[in-house]
């Protein structure tokens, strides 16, 4: 049978990914036409299809459409026919949806009187509690209101199948939560990261660079144990008073201010494992191809803006006795805090998806942030692995630059190119160890980044000014975004919230750029 989804208008290139992770889990088998319409066995599998999705609004049974009114009356008795039967009797809603279009509410009555006489309407009419509700979707072209346009591209009509999990974004809101931080991940991006890695009940879940575990909590919600480390014992520690206002407006300022107090306050105590102090390049966890154990790893790895990548060492180790002191090894001191040093974004990305080979079972999953700059010149490659296939790339657009939800598969050992492999482990263990390099020589993006992500050359460089101004590392992050870089519509199969046959790209979201001073 034919489905339609109404998606929401948050974050549109998201979406495939989304539905097909959700099939995926689901074990359903999954049509998609270009329209966006769906083909699933039946009702069952439509509810179970889009119950943990975040992205979709509702799906309804698809009982017509056209491009105009004749051919939607036309295409509605030709499919609703053999559907109707079983609510001849049944009370019934009409309700109208209109995307990027309104009408008055004259003709928005009119027009769902005019369906009297093409579906044998003989229930009783039900607003509250109704048994059948039926929604007239009208895709309208965009800026329809301002050149008044008389009706829309396309018209659809769906029964009523089921509701999404929309509000669970609103549940994890970041506002309400007892412990946050400045990097904490937006709750609808977590639950969502969580779906692509496919989290369910009786998985491990696993989250290298924790913080104030955002990610772990949605893969909690979704039913899977989790659990998390981070090189930043503070952050796994918490605080008594919460960081950075933790609780916010109408948030819970009682109990605990830590990564397990955020697991009580949403009741998922049942499935916190446990968060530790580690460095993923040094990660006292068992691996091995032979012994793989996590059914999925989800995080945001660091990049140099907020938070930089660090791990255990030192830049120059001959500069001062830091291992030993009087004869005694420092490590075993109980106020022994082990040194840092900077590291390189990329090398970081190679030593995820090494660990993540050697970690997760056969077809688990890996998801992750990374992020990259809008100029070609400067934008950042997808990392590879022999043992991990490429499912989805989703990419968040800001104003100069973006970061990107990657998921990758963990194949089996069998489909696994052996040479390929070999040449990677060979590689990994030739690198060099970078050491006394700053932050900017480490971090490519992180200098593009403080430097407004100008190029060499550029027209920008010649004015005269060869030194750009500092932003406001707090004010340009990812997790705090000023209005200028709200993120902007990417187009996909279904740019807008209700899809249409002849889907194309809307205009395109340019930024103004500020004047040079004088």
């Amino acid at each position: 049978m034919e489905y339609l989804v109404r998606f929401s208008q948050s974050h549109e290139s998201f979406r495939l990914a989304e539905i097909q992770a959700l099939a995926t889990l689901e074990g359903i088998e999954l049509e998609i036409s270009p329209f966006c319409v769906i083909k699933v066995a039946d009702d069952d599998a439509a509810t179970r299809l889009v119950r943990r999705s975040l992205l979709a609004q509702s799906i309804h049974s698809l009982w017509g459409w056209g491009d105009t009114l004749d051919e939607f009356y036309a295409d509605i008795s030709r499919r609703a026919a053999p559907l109707w039967p079983p609510y001849v009797k049944s009370s019934f809603k009409l309700e109208s949806d209109a995307f990027q279009g309104k009408r008055s509410n004259k003709d928005r009555l009119a027009l769902i009187d005019s369906f009297g006489a093409v579906l044998p309407l003989d229930g009783d009419i039900d607003m509250r509690n109704p048994e059948l509700v039926l929604t007239v979707f009208e895709h309208w072209t965009f800026g329809s209101v301002q050149k008044k346009l008389p009706d829309p591209q396309h018209f659809y009509m769906g029964r009523f199948v089921a509701n999404t999990a929309r509000d669970a974004s609103l549940t994890f809101d970041l506002k309400k939560r007892r412990y946050i931080a400045t990097t904490s991940m937006d709750a609808e991006l977590s639950l969502l990261t969580a779906n692509l890695a496919l989290a369910a009940p009786g998985k491990l879940f696993y989250d290298p660079f924790v913080g104030t575990g955002s990610f772990p909590l949605a893969a909690a919600h979704w039913g899977a144990t989790a659990w998390g480390s981070d090189i930043d014992g503070r952050a796994v520690r918490g605080s008594a008073a919460g960081i950075n206002g933790a609780g916010g407006s109408g948030g819970s300022r009682t109990g605990r201010a830590d990564v397990r107090g955020n697991f009580e306050q949403y009741g998922l105590l049942a499935a916190f494992g446990d968060v530790f102090t580690a460095d993923l390049t040094h990660i006292p966890l068992r691996r091995g191809a032979e012994h793989r154990w996590i059914d999925g790893i989800i995080c945001d790895p660091p990049y140099g803006v907020r938070e930089g990548p660090r791990v255990l060492g030192v830049r120059n180790p001959e500069k001062k006795p830091w291992a030993v002191e009087a004869g005694k090894k420092m490590y075993k001191d109980p106020t022994f805090i082990p040194p840092k040093q900077p590291y390189s974004f990329m090398a970081l990305l190679n030593d995820l998806m090494c660990f993540a080979a050697d970690t997760l079972v056969d077809n688990a999953r890996l998801s992750f942030w990374m992020p990259t700059a809008n100029d070609e010149a400067q934008e950042l490659p997808v990392p590879t692995h022999p043992c991990l296939e490429l499912i989805s790339v989703c990419t968040q657009v800001f104003n100069k630059w973006s970061r990107r939800l990657i998921t990758f598969r963990r194949l089996p050992n069998s489909e696994v190119d052996a040479d390929a492999l070999a040449l990677v482990t060979k590689a990994a263990s030739d690198a060099p160890k970078l050491k006394g390099q700053t932050a900017n020589d480490l971090n490519p993006f992180r200098k593009s980044y403080f430097s407004k992500f100008e190029v060499s050359g550029s027209a920008a460089s010649s004015s005269g000014d060869s030194t750009p101004a500092k932003p406001d590392p707090i004010a340009e992050t990812p997790d705090a975004l000023p209005a200028s870089e709200v993120p902007t519509a990417t187009a996909t199969a279904a740019n807008g919230s209700i899809p249409r046959p002849d889907s194309r790209p809307g205009p395109a979201v340019t930024s103004v750029p500020t004047p040079a001073p004088d």
